[in-house]
């Protein structure tokens, strides 16, 4: 497990540039932080007022048997109490109200920069990793907020404020208590990096917990279909042993941490005891000044104790800080262009491919090879070919959810790498093979927040046969559908999924086996509305059933990664080439097919 974190070690060294990061998120807050630290000062100058009228009352009071002034110090006494009381309560709202809007504004950050990360991240990111920074991780910061920062700076002031006053009682004493430090400082540095490690290994484990819950609840109909209820819960124990092995790690640590905290502690008052008790008379101690003086040590011990549990606390936000400050730094790999610029309107919709060159990774085989055609304003392009030819990734890199790895991709003779992303995916309507419908009513699903009247939905719906199912749905348009539409069938979300991408009346329209998952009577009344819908319209059609696309303008055949033939489908089948041995193929005459 420490293995796949060893990488993290680089961070160790720069915890404070990461403190700097992450009290820059505290800056809007500044008045109320400042508030709170005043005070929190002000609880530490009242915690100097007990063993004060400690040291009066046993020297001054008792053996004069003054009644009046025993009264009127636990008056005072009581009142610091009180005083000490509402301003804890306030100091703890304060705090904590700044750590939630710090946590706050975090979080709508990540959420941000997630949303304008590329495709090719998240393809590589579990989804359950990238939860756990945006919770989990988030969690732990908003404890380091709302009872870290700014407690540490009371302990501090604490610290330095009964320091002071011990000094000023009796240095000798104060140096005899001050002379524990060096060992709680040792204590400190030899726990520091193995907390750190323990919570690096938390945060890894949780995040792996969390990415395998959610591709195992995404698939439960798989894992129940082929039986695999109990490999799969075999695989998760697994994972949770590790986690619980994480957690077990890091409470050992504090375990063995606070108690040496807390013996040093002890240690300081018994060598004050020792000391006093040889050096009493000498040095002409009195019973007011020890007993003060061992009051204000449990005092000056209380906020070391308080910064060991802090931090704890610290070790694990650091290591949360790390995990969420990796993913704000992530780059957008598709970047949008320095000066980018919208598409002139109205959009004619031509599209030219030149010498294309893709691959989804430095050490993946190439997807697209030296490809290059041109798709006329108004002109319907099929693009056919076996699993894996590279047909989706055509459309794929016209949408910018990848950029080429050489070569140029142009709408209307602009190069894609200088328009910005925003006006050419308005210029495009996309049907993909992922069906997505979110938790919402119909006509958020298919409007997306764009600007639609409700006739333009209607327009749509109706144009791919989907009037009669909105009809049948309660509500109608403002039916809510379940997550991720499965109260739909596939194919009724296949139906919506098309009314989404004509809805707003795109110049080219993509669609990527757009009808695979509807029943022969929907696809036929689809294909005789995409005649109409087509005209003026720039149509890209990946297709595995050719004959859905025998009236296409124009036939592409793609055969690993390279485009091999293209024409239309007569000229195609003259060829006796790929796209005849398909159409051999689809049509059950393997015989032919293999003389082709």
């Amino acid at each position: 497990m420490s293995g796949a974190v060893a990488p993290d070690e680089a961070q160790v060294g720069r915890d404070p540039e990461m403190g700097r990061r992450l009290l820059h998120y505290a800056r809007p807050y500044t008045a109320a932080l400042s508030a709170a630290v005043l005070l929190l000062l002000f609880e530490a100058a009242l915690a100097l007022v007990g063993p004060g009228l400690t040291q009066r009352a046993l020297d001054v009071a008792l053996p004069a048997h003054d009644r009046a002034m025993l009264a009127t110090l636990g008056a005072i006494y009581a009142g610091t109490l009180l005083l000490s009381f509402f301003g804890e309560y306030a100091q703890t709202v304060l705090t904590t109200w700044v750590g939630q809007r710090v946590m706050s504004d975090l979080r709508r950050q990540l959420f941000a920069h997630l949303q304008r990360l590329s495709i090719p991240y998240f393809d590589r990111q579990p989804v359950g990793r990238l939860v756990t920074r945006l919770t989990s991780d988030v969690e732990t910061l908003n404890e380091l907020f709302s009872s870290g920062v700014v407690t540490v700076i009371g302990d501090i002031a604490t610290l330095v404020a009964i320091s002071a006053m011990m000094l000023w009682t009796n240095w000798r004493l104060a140096l005899v208590a001050f002379a524990v430090l060096p060992f709680m400082a040792g204590v400190v540095a030899f726990f520091r990096r193995s907390m750190r490690q323990a919570f690096r290994d938390i945060r890894t484990a949780v995040a792996r917990l969390n990415s395998y819950l959610q591709e195992q609840l995404s698939g439960v109909r798989v894992v129940q279909l082929f039986n695999r209820e109990q490999a799969s819960a075999a695989a998760f124990a697994g994972i949770n042993r590790e986690y619980l092995g994480a957690n077990l790690r890091s409470i050992t640590l504090y375990a063995l941490f606070f108690p040496v905290v807390e013996f040093l502690t002890s240690a300081s008052i018994a060598l004050i005891l020792w000391y006093a008790g040889f050096r009493a008379v000498g040095f002409g101690l009195t019973i007011g000044v020890l007993a003060a003086f061992i009051q204000l040590v449990r005092r000056f011990f209380q906020p070391l104790q308080d910064l060991s549990e802090k931090f704890n606390l610290l070790q694990s936000a650091m290591a949360s800080g790390e995990r969420i400050f990796r993913l704000l730094d992530t780059p957008v790999e598709v970047a949008e262009p320095a000066h980018p610029r919208p598409l002139a309107l109205p959009v004619a919709g031509a599209v030219e491919f030149d010498d294309v060159w893709f691959r989804y990774a430095d050490d993946s085989p190439w997807a697209l090879k030296g490809v290059s055609f041109r798709a006329r304003p108004g002109e319907t392009v099929a693009l056919v070919g076996h699993t894996g030819a590279g047909k989706s990734t055509v459309l794929s890199l016209l949408l910018r959810f990848y950029a080429p790895t050489r070569g140029r991709i142009l709408v209307d003779g602009v190069d894609l790498s200088e328009v910005s992303t925003e006006s050419l995916r308005r210029a495009i309507g996309f049907v993909p093979q992922d069906l997505f419908l979110f938790r919402d009513s119909l006509a958020r699903n298919i409007r997306l927040d764009r600007e639609l009247e409700d006739d333009a939905l209607e327009q749509a719906l109706a144009a791919v046969g989907a009037a009669a199912l909105v009809r049948r749905l309660p509500g109608g348009l403002t039916h809510r559908v379940a997550e991720r539409g499965r109260s739909l069938s596939v194919g009724e979300r296949q139906l919506l999924s098309f009314a989404r991408a004509l809805a707003a009346n795109p110049a080219i329209l993509l669609l990527d086996e757009a009808t695979s998952a509807v029943d022969p009577d929907t696809e036929s009344r689809i294909q005789a509305a995409l005649v109409e819908l087509r005209a003026g319209r720039t149509a890209l059609i990946v297709a595995h059933r050719l004959g859905t696309v025998l009236d296409a303008d124009r036939i592409m055949v793609f055969h690993h990664g390279e485009l091999r033939e293209s024409g239309s489908h007569r000229e195609l089948m003259a060829a006796r080439g790929l796209y005849q041995r398909l159409v051999l193929l689809q049509r059950g005459d393997q015989r032919r097919a293999r003389s082709a």
